[in-house]
């Protein structure tokens, strides 16, 4: 029979890799896998200033290896894996990195939350080839260009305000006539030259060109009120209307609201199910911060030794 591990930590980001060290140094030496995104979503962010100790900011893959680095020093082992089925009926819990079977005495769940799409088949024609949901991965391509952001909260304002420090113009695409994000960031935005806003406005369409090389040129906007629309010439459009859980491998397993985030005990990280904990963004609908999700990674860490001391597991 394969080896118990006591903690296995599925999801890398900052929820994971907290609850990581603080079983790391509680000699549960946990194991984690990585999944598809490793580092979760500060890997496709660029200035991090709002994480407690960096001063003056850091880049968000950097601040990720600094956190890899910290857990490995401690013993964490972490499989560059997805978990890919999992059957939580009975314990040790079983998971399956595609036909490798993992025991577990307790499973920290950290699988974050991946962007949304407007589910126009023009995203993914063009997906890759002008079509984005990250500025920081793909801004650079647009330099001195004409770009359109699309959506209206504190993504939307974190995408604009990025590209209009690399791009001619940013044109942001809000489907209502004011935004969701924090008053920071909108004015940020608003007040920076480079940005034009287009109010009560939808995106219907994402137009190019196929030859000699597959690239957007133009987005066909529709007015909310009057239905009128207008094509606008861009060379890039970065969707920024939010996230959705990375719970789907959960589902009819741990109990979620109806988006999908993994529904805990209040003032700790318990699921419905003993022994298995959710932390960061996948079961955080409002906050979704590095800094929260990392708090509890820690708290999920702390929540699975109690449950193995009690059983004098550990």
């Amino acid at each position: 029979m394969s080896k118990v591990h006591n903690v296995v930590i599925v999801g890398s980001g900052p929820a994971g890799y907290t609850a990581a060290l603080y079983a790391a140094r509680a000699n549960l030496e946990p194991v984690m896998f990585s999944g598809l995104q490793p580092g979760g979503q500060l890997m496709i962010t660029t200035d991090v200033e709002n994480y407690p100790g960096f001063p003056d900011g850091i880049l968000g893959p950097e601040i990720m290896d600094l956190f890899r680095r910290q857990v490995e020093r401690f013993g964490t082992v972490i499989e560059p894996k997805e978990i890919t089925k999992v059957d939580l009926s009975q314990r040790p819990f079983r998971l399956w990195a595609e036909e490798e079977e993992i025991l577990a005495r307790t499973v920290i769940v950290s699988t974050g939350a991946s962007a949304k799409w407007l589910g126009l088949p023009s995203e993914v024609t063009y997906g890759g080839f002008g079509v984005s949901a990250c500025a920081t991965c793909d801004g650079f391509f647009f330099r001195n260009r004409e770009v359109a952001v699309v959506g209206g909260g504190d993504t939307a304002m974190e995408e604009a305000h990025y590209l209009a420090k690399l791009c001619s113009k940013v044109h942001l695409i809000h489907r209502r006539d004011e935004f969701r994000a924090s008053k920071i960031m909108q004015e940020r935005v608003l007040n920076d030259p480079k940005v034009e806003v287009h109010w009560n406005t939808l995106v219907d369409e994402i137009a190019g060109e196929s030859e000699p090389h597959r690239k957007v040129t133009t987005i066909r906007l529709r007015d909310a009120h009057s239905n009128e629309k207008r094509d606008l010439p861009v060379s890039g459009v970065f969707i920024a209307i939010g996230h959705k859980p990375n719970s789907d491998l959960f589902k009819g397993v741990l109990d979620m609201d109806e988006v999908g985030y993994i529904k805990t005990v209040p003032g700790s990280t318990r699921t419905n199910i003993p022994g298995v904990f959710a932390s960061g963004d996948v079961a955080d609908s409002i906050y979704r911060q590095a800094v929260t999700a990392a708090g509890t990674g820690c708290m999920a860490a702390i929540d699975a030794e109690r449950f193995l001391s009690l059983e004098g597991a550990h």
